[in-house]
């Protein structure tokens, strides 16, 4: 039996992830990220109402109009889960009334195009969805 270090072991239990059970971190991961407001507000984060547009910084309230439903609670709360878990960042900028952006980061634009076309997969098949339902 080889001894392992520390940096091996932890390279080797990334190798082996798998999102299908429930102590993995990426099944975890998954779970934070599959909410309905989060993909809403990951796909709206500068992509405007019909995500034509390229990732930009939007300010809270920008966010909130496009969000129709949202309540500002579960926007703030979606938004700092979002920043904590480095997907978005935060920027206050000393106004009166304090303006405050967000952002998508590197790892957030990384995980932007797939909930776009989610969204946009949504969208297009949703009389297809429904007309199965009846059908059910």
């Amino acid at each position: 039996m080889t001894t392992m270090t520390a940096a091996q072991r932890k390279a080797e239990a990334k190798a082996q992830y798998n999102a299908f059970l429930a102590v993995c971190p990426s099944h975890q991961i998954l779970g934070r990220i599959s909410g309905k407001w989060v993909i809403l507000v990951l796909s709206a984060l500068g992509s405007g109402p019909h995500c034509d547009g390229d990732p930009r910084p939007m300010r809270y309230s920008e966010l909130a109009r496009l969000l129709a439903g949202v309540s500002p609670k579960m926007l703030s709360q979606t938004l700092k889960s979002l920043e904590r878990d480095g997907l978005v960042s935060r920027a206050a900028t000393a106004t009166v009334p304090v303006t405050v952006s967000y952002e998508l980061t590197e790892l957030g634009l990384s995980l932007h195009r797939t909930v776009r076309q989610l969204k946009l997969w949504a969208e297009r098949h949703r009389d297809d969805v429904a007309a199965n339902q009846d059908r059910f």
